[in-house]
């Protein structure tokens, strides 16, 4: 509910305070007093669009605060969470229009984004008058509003899933049509390259080892002598037998050296050892370099065709096993493409047949809802002294989307037998207005915690019909907050809580204020909307039985 609304150097408004109050709220005052001023005044703070200009003159900045009551479930918290807001029981709205067009918001003095500020307004405030164009007029929103009115979330809420899956399911299969598409025209190559590839079978590190085998093979018959001659001067005949002869001395001579040799003979029994495992080595090495040409002709074939595969594909010769897998997972892919491709289009078929069964449980339930929405606007209508005209939600089949396969569209027709066709372009004004009030009670039935702001929405009617029109509302209040901005007398004295704005000069400079009435004023406020300028005993009667009635 709106609690406050604080203007400050807005347009004509210095500085003005409103509190307003549970029920039906009644603004009422001459033409140009500056009625409007106010709505563009809570438009600003919400984030709509309206007038460009809004400070006051002489004033360097124009400012708005609202201030709003929320309901522990208030729809309003969940978007403060979203934003990363502060959330409490009270919610603060403070806007500041500067001179040179900058706006600055404020949510509980958190700074904040007007798209933050029309989310917000989503949740606290609907404004209808006869040129609304932001919901009941507009056309494109009328689904929204029959599936709000049919409560029906979880199902278009089920309709967009599937559709999000068959999406989902329709990508994948064109993915794997121009996949098996790209494949199909390199199946030859592939097959090809796979076969040349597996044949050679070629190892990640092979390139470097064959390599080094190759180059130990062309040098062996240059080493191989000195490394035999090594060999033989390493063992029995060489630095083994005499090293082993020492040993052998050295051990006879020990008792008589009385300890003096036992250094000396174990370092040369370490020595022994080494010199075994040296020898072990070059016997190894010996072997190694033994090879027929045979070998090296087969080494050398291999390491050319390796490298030759390499530079033919373009890669490292060590990347050759991997793009072995690589291809072959392409062939695989191409072989498998079809069992694939039947299994994708079975999912795809699946997913539609899923998103068939919601969009058709989507499209029955909101006929249900046309229909009990039409029986509803018929009951609205009468007492509103429009019960000889029709109302019809009219739903024709359209393109499948993710909120099914339906256009919504509201209709009227002011008499039986005459042609139906949109609101605003078959209603007269007075007409138009009444439509709008039925729709909007209709719509908001059960819905809690929002303020309803009607801009002169009973134009053009009078008498008998504006009582009505006034009744409705006064009904409308009892279940949330109403701000009715009027020049019918009948429907001013249906308020709970009455304002008049009027305009004033102070210092050569037009201001406009909002004063609110207690029970005299408003006998005289109501007089004056039936009279006019000047009020009169009778007027002043008239005026206290619309008031007492």
């Amino acid at each position: 509910m709106l609690r406050s609304l604080d203007i400050r150097d807005m347009l004509i408004i210095d500085r003005l305070e409103l509190a307003l109050q549970p029920g039906l709220n009644v603004l009422t005052g001459e033409t140009g007093a500056g009625k409007s001023i106010l709505l563009d005044s809570l438009g600003f703070v919400l984030g709509w669009r309206g007038r460009a200009e809004l400070v006051r003159d002489g004033a360097e900045q124009g400012e708005v605060t609202a201030e709003f009551d929320l309901t522990p479930d208030h729809p309003a918290r969940a978007v403060l969470v979203e934003a990363g807001l502060p959330v409490d029981d009270t919610l603060i709205l403070r806007r500041v229009n500067a001179r040179d067009g900058r706006k600055t918001a404020w949510v509980n003095d958190r700074r904040a984004s007007g798209e933050v500020l029309r989310a917000l307004s989503d949740t606290l405030v609907e404004l209808h008058g006869q040129n609304d164009d932001r919901g009941l007029l507009n056309a494109s929103g009328h689904r929204k509003l029959l599936d709000a009115f049919g409560d029906l979330d979880d199902l278009v809420a089920r309709c967009r899933a599937a559709w999000r899956d068959m999406q989902g399911a329709r990508n994948a299969l064109r993915e794997a049509e121009a996949a098996a598409a790209a494949l199909a025209e390199e199946e030859d190559f592939l097959r090809h390259a796979v076969g040349e590839l597996t044949e050679l079978s070629p190892e990640a590190g092979e390139d470097a080892s064959l390599d080094a085998r190759r180059r130990m093979m062309q040098g062996a018959e240059k080493i191989r002598e000195d490394v035999a001659r090594a060999h033989e001067a390493l063992g029995a005949g060489g630095a083994e037998g005499m090293m082993r002869d020492a040993s052998r001395w050295l051990d006879e001579a020990a008792e008589k050296a009385v300890g003096a040799l036992e250094g000396p003979m174990a370092a040369l029994e370490r020595a022994l050892v080494e010199l075994g495992e040296a020898e072990d080595g070059v016997a190894r090495a010996m072997e190694a370099l033994d090879f027929d040409a045979g070998e090296l002709e087969r080494v050398e074939e291999r390491l050319f065709a390796i490298r030759a595969l390499a530079r033919k594909h373009g890669v490292l010769p060590d990347d050759l096993a991997a793009l072995t897998e690589t291809l072959a997972a392409k062939l695989a892919a191409l072989d498998g493409g079809a069992e694939e491709l039947l299994s994708l289009k079975a999912e795809v078929e699946a997913a539609e047949g899923v998103y068939d069964a919601a969009a058709d449980a989507l499209g029955a339930a909101r006929a249900e809802a046309a229909e009990a929405l039409d029986a509803a606007m018929a009951k609205e209508l009468a007492p509103l002294k429009l019960e000889r005209a029709v109302f019809a939600t009219e739903i024709t089949e359209a393109d499948a989307g993710p909120d099914g396969r339906d256009t919504v569209a509201f209709t009227v027709a002011t008499n039986p037998g005459a042609p139906s066709g949109p609101l605003n372009k078959i209603a007269s004004g007075g007409e138009l207005s009444r439509f709008l009030l039925a729709l909007k009670v209709c719509l908001t039935s059960g819905v809690d915690g929002l303020t309803l702001i009607f801009d002169e929405i009973d134009r053009g009617v009078g008498g008998a019909t504006a009582d009505a029109v006034g009744r409705r509302l006064a009904e409308l209040s009892e279940a949330s907050q109403v701000l009715v901005v009027t020049h019918s007398p009948q429907v001013a004295a249906r308020g709970a809580h009455h304002w008049r704005v009027e305009k004033r000069v102070s210092d050569e400079a037009t201001l406009s204020t909002v004063v609110p009435l207690d029970d005299v004023e408003r006998v005289d406020e109501v007089a004056r909307m039936l009279s006019g300028d000047t009020i009169t005993d009778a007027a002043r009667v008239a005026a206290r039985t619309l008031l007492d009635a």
